[in-house]
């Protein structure tokens, strides 16, 4: 049986052992998705793709810790998902442009308004998810693009459930708004 046969359990125990094609294999199967996990909340590729590479180097780092009560993807996700919060925000510290600015300069550029770019509902509402407060932006994309409940929420972004309501409530509110001011 080859590696890309193996269940990923036992490539796990392969890669405790520092078995490099076993970690490769991993790496090949969950590389694509960790990425993607990683740029939509950077929104740049090549620091999703440092970010990813990193989170990776972490989990085999920290493989003994992996209990087992998720699944292994899940685990790495997590890992992805604070990389990924914790460079957003290094990154917010030295870029503080208004929302309202973008949008303005995106208009007098084009001439066009920006609603007009996109016809797609969806494309739509990620776009006005774009333009809303960073912890609003943040808190929705892990419920509704990630899929994580407000128990996982609480844990990575480090809040009580009662926060996390509120803000998901307030989150689902503005976007509502300015959903309604763009049709």
């Amino acid at each position: 049986m080859t590696l890309t046969d193996q269940h990923i359990d036992s490539l796990l125990e392969h890669c405790k052992k520092g078995n490099q094609l076993a970690q490769l294999e991993v790496y090949n199967r969950y590389q694509r998705a960790m990425y993607n996990v990683a740029v939509r909340i950077v929104k740049d590729t090549a620091e999703a793709e440092d970010i990813m590479q990193e989170s990776f180097i972490s989990a085999f780092n920290k493989l003994d810790t992996f209990k087992g009560t998720a699944t292994f993807g899940s685990w790495l996700k997590r890992i992805v998902v604070n990389n990924s919060i914790s460079q957003y925000k290094k990154q917010q510290r030295f870029i503080d442009i208004p929302d309202e600015t973008i949008a303005e300069t995106i208009e007098e550029a084009s001439g066009i308004p920006e609603e007009d770019y996109t016809t797609d509902k969806a494309a739509s509402i990620l776009s006005c998810m774009e333009t809303l407060h960073r912890t609003y932006h943040q808190i929705l994309t892990l419920h509704l693009i990630e899929g994580y409940d407000y128990e996982e929420i609480c844990e990575i972004l480090d809040i009580s459930y009662a926060n996390c309501r509120t803000l998901m409530s307030r989150a689902k509110e503005s976007l509502r708004k300015k959903l309604k001011i763009a049709s």
